[in-house]
Parts: structure tokens; C-alpha cells; sequence
């Protein structure tokens, strides 16, 4: 699958036109992804020498991306300078998703599993039923005080 992956935000913290901390575990995220046979796509608002920072320091750091801001390495631009906006990818990881950005440990069992958030949410449900049935009444009792 091929996944498009925000920078700022996303992979480090915000702290725009700097390059903040890196966001726990996505650089780890990410690289693993690839190993499974992603594409990833660097998808940023950064550009000329700002995007080439960010780039290399992913690269500094082990990830290479298929692509940066456009749909693979040699397309062209169009008179403008400009690539397409519209990216063909199967999923978008950015924290500007509606709900949020989830932790890296959920972005990976969604995307390994092919899970929905949907069906992650459901899963975290059904455990925790399951979890509150293996306590006994009497235990309850005790915890609570009645």
C-alpha cells in the first residue's frame, strides 16, 4: 500500500519552521512499515530548503521515502512548478485527521491488521467486556466497598 505521511505534527512535534522532537515511536513506525513492502510518501506544507531539512532528517535517521510532496520520484511538474495535489495513496497519516492523531502503536495495527478505527475501537470494547466478566461480583464488592 502506499501511505502519505505529514511531517510537522505527524513524525515530530510542531514547532514550524524548526524541526521539533521526534513524535514517540514513528520514525521506528514508519521504517517498519516499509520493511512489510509500504510505499511512503512524504505529504508537507514544507518546502525548498525547509522540506530538504525535514527530509534529510528522517534520512539521518534511517527513512527514506518513496516519494516527497508528489505521487512517486519522477513525476514531472507542470509549467507552474507545481505537482498534483490529489495523491493516489490508500491511507493519509496525518495529525490533522478528524479525532486526531492516534499513537504510532495504533497507526501500525490498523495498517498491519487493515483494520478500520471502526474495528480497532470495537476490539477495545469486546476486551474490555471480557476483562470486566473474569472479575468476580465478591471482588467488586471489596474494591468499591459495598
Amino acid at each position: 500500500m502506499t501511505i502519505a505521511v505529514d511531517f510537522d505534527g505527524t513524525i515530530v512535534k510542531h514547532r514550524y519552521p524548526e524541526i521539533g522532537p521526534e513524535i514517540p515511536f514513528a520514525i521506528e513506525t514508519l521504517r517498519k512499515l516499509q520493511e512489510e513492502g509500504h510505499k511512503l510518501i512524504m505529504w508537507s506544507v514544507r518546502e525548498g530548503e525547509l522540506l530538504d531539512e525535514a527530509v534529510e532528517w528522517c534520512r539521518e535517521r534511517g527513512l527514506e521515502f518513496y516519494a516527497v510532496n508528489r505521487d512517486y520520484p519522477e513525476e514531472e511538474s507542470d509549467k507552474n512548478n507545481h505537482f498534483s495535489r490529489k495523491l493516489k495513496v490508500g491511507i493519509f497519516i496525518d495529525d490533522r485527521n478528524l479525532g486526531g492523531l492516534p499513537d504510532w502503536g495504533t497507526i501500525y495495527q490498523m495498517i498491519h491488521n487493515n483494520l478500520t478505527y471502526e474495528d480497532l475501537l470495537e476490539h477495545y470494547e469486546h476486551e474490555d467486556e471480557r476483562a470486566q466478566k473474569k472479575v468476580k461480583p465478591s471482588v467488586w464488592k471489596r474494591i468499591i466497598g459495598r
